[in-house]
């Protein structure tokens, strides 16, 4: 049974640990979902006049909204795990602040559960400018991340980045007529082309979820750039149509593991011309058309930690520590209507470790190619590796490795290094090839500092060491290996559902070389720290 209140129980027996209450046999009860403001008017420091009014101004997410996302209902037996599941599964949501799900009376062997919300600022009327690798970009955006409180996502904007001008229309709803489906369309017009995304998709949304299907598709028309040395070389017009279709099934979770078998046809066609009063590339790949029947499996295992202060500023973070693989396998053919018989595979790997308390490891592994007339072809590998080492409460050293490799590439493939993708004291993609590495440190500092109780700010001092070399496309002014040093601020509206970090770096590249600014200011919004 389901409750909506915010009444106090009544005076029962104290309740227990949910740990408690499941070794106890206990089983659910009623369920308060208990949706909070945006602020705390009772808290002195967020009753004044301005909280009051973002709070008025703001529709309070649905009790129903919550009620659909939770794992257990009443009448379930406890599971901590099913407990801990639903709050990582609520807090992964973008228009929520804060979660926490707590036991209430107990009675007759059965808990009373209290799901506590509250909402971020959802309404998003936003202007940004930003800088990267020495290029700028702009937005101006109106979006609407939890619509009249009901969790759909409706925005339009305008942008303009180094590439294109955009004017885009974006909708979204994870909860279709109040089911475990997903959709989601884009429409963008731009200087360039067009783009249109649309996808209708029940996931696997959760890990003892026994079944999943859905439908994407994708249509992209653009002019690829390619650059080298942080400038435009050559351009061509890509015509891009991709779509998928999938079904697949699980028994679900057993001994804290979860295996998922899935099977499904893609399409994709891909053509290339050469773009009238642009400089063009010495080759373009063949158009190409796959269409290929797939299978897919999954394993992963149910092994997750809480952690503070890492890639977020004062909010809990939820680290996959888990094995997770993923592999695909598919076969295209001219009988389907593709342009020539192949094997294409695509394959993921990923662990992480917790040595101890303060020290946390993760290690992921990627692989897509093709395989046709004897040979592999457009493979691409990559390699990552990240360390935390908390040092207090108020420091964490963070370094991380990362590494990538292109087998046979395609005639307009390659692997770009710059300011706008880990060497910050450089252009953006200033140079390429078909080998990348790249290494990281920083000294992270995540202060107690709440501006208007809206704002987590933290700092960072990095140094960033690379290289992108090999294939037909290399810098020739600067082939060898780049590093550099920086300062910078992280600032991020905790409040807000479009809570981004913003970066704000000052790097130095080191021995730079003529064609380079000795001092790059970078400024732009990224997931985390």
């Amino acid at each position: 049974m389901l409750a909506i209140a915010s009444a106090a129980a009544e005076d029962l027996p104290a309740p227990r640990s949910f740990a408690e209450l499941e070794s106890a046999g206990a089983r659910v009860g009623q369920i308060h979902i208990l949706p909070q403001e945006i602020f705390d008017t009772s808290d002195p420091k967020e009753g004044r006049l301005p909280y009051r009014w973002a709070n008025a101004l703001h529709v309070r997410t649905r009790p129903f909204v919550i009620e659909r996302a939770l794992l257990f209902k009443s009448g379930d037996p406890v599971s901590v795990r099913l407990i801990e599941e639903t709050e990582r599964t609520l807090r992964s949501n973008r228009y929520l602040y804060d979660v926490q799900i707590r036991p209430g009376a107990y009675h007759d062997g059965s808990v009373d559960i209290e799901v506590i919300t509250r909402d971020t600022w959802s309404l998003d009327p936003s202007a940004n400018a930003g800088r990267t690798g020495g290029a700028n970009s702009s937005g101006i955006h109106l979006a609407e991340h939890n619509l009249l409180g009901t969790g759909i996502s409706l925005g339009v904007g305008r942008s303009k980045t180094v590439d294109r001008t955009s004017q885009e229309f974006k909708f979204s709803n994870d909860r279709v007529f109040g089911t475990r489906i997903s959709t989601a369309f884009t429409h963008e017009t731009n200087s360039d082309g067009s783009r249109d995304s649309a996808s209708i998709v029940r996931p696997f949304y959760a890990l003892d979820a026994r079944w999943a299907a859905g439908v994407t598709a994708l249509r992209d028309d653009r002019i690829d750039p390619i650059y080298n040395a942080g400038n435009v070389v050559s351009e061509f017009r890509h015509r891009l149509e991709r779509s998928e279709a999938f079904a697949g099934w699980s028994a679900g979770l057993s001994d804290g593991w979860v295996q998922r078998y899935s099977v499904g046809l893609s399409a994709q066609k891909d053509v290339y011309a050469p773009e009238p009063g642009r400089t063009g590339p010495p080759r373009l790949p063949a158009d190409e058309k796959l269409v290929a029947p797939f299978v897919r499996y999954e394993l992963l295992e149910d092994h997750y930690e809480t952690l503070l202060n890492h890639d977020l500023i004062g909010r809990p973070e939820f680290f996959a520590l888990g094995f997770a693989a993923k592999v695909q396998l598919g076969w295209a053919g001219r009988s389907l209507g593709s342009t020539q018989d192949m094997a294409l595979y695509a394959a993921s790997v990923g662990q992480g470790f917790q040595p101890t308390p303060d020290h946390t490891l993760t290690l992921t592994g990627e692989l897509t190619g093709r395989y046709h007339d004897g040979a592999v072809d457009r493979q691409q590998a990559g390699f990552d590796a990240r360390w935390y080492a908390r040092q207090s409460t108020r420091w964490l050293f963070y370094a991380a490795a990362s590494a990538d490799v292109l087998t046979r590439p395609g005639p307009v493939d390659f692997l770009l290094l710059g300011g706008d993708n880990g060497l910050r004291g450089y252009p953006l993609r200033y140079q390429s090839g078909t080998r990348r590495a790249l290494f990281t440190v920083e000294e992270r500092w995540y202060t107690d500092a709440y501006p208007l109780r809206l704002f987590r700010v933290g700092g960072a001092a990095f140094i960033d060491v690379g290289r992108a070399w090999g294939g037909d496309n290399t810098n020739a002014l600067n082939p060898g290996w780049l590093s550099n040093v920086g300062v910078g601020l992280r600032v991020v509206n905790a409040r807000s559902a479009f809570s981004s970090v913003l970066h704000v770096d000052v790097a130095f590249p080191i021995q730079p070389t003529a064609d380079l600014k000795k001092v790059q200011l970078l400024v732009k919004t990224r997931a985390s720290f």
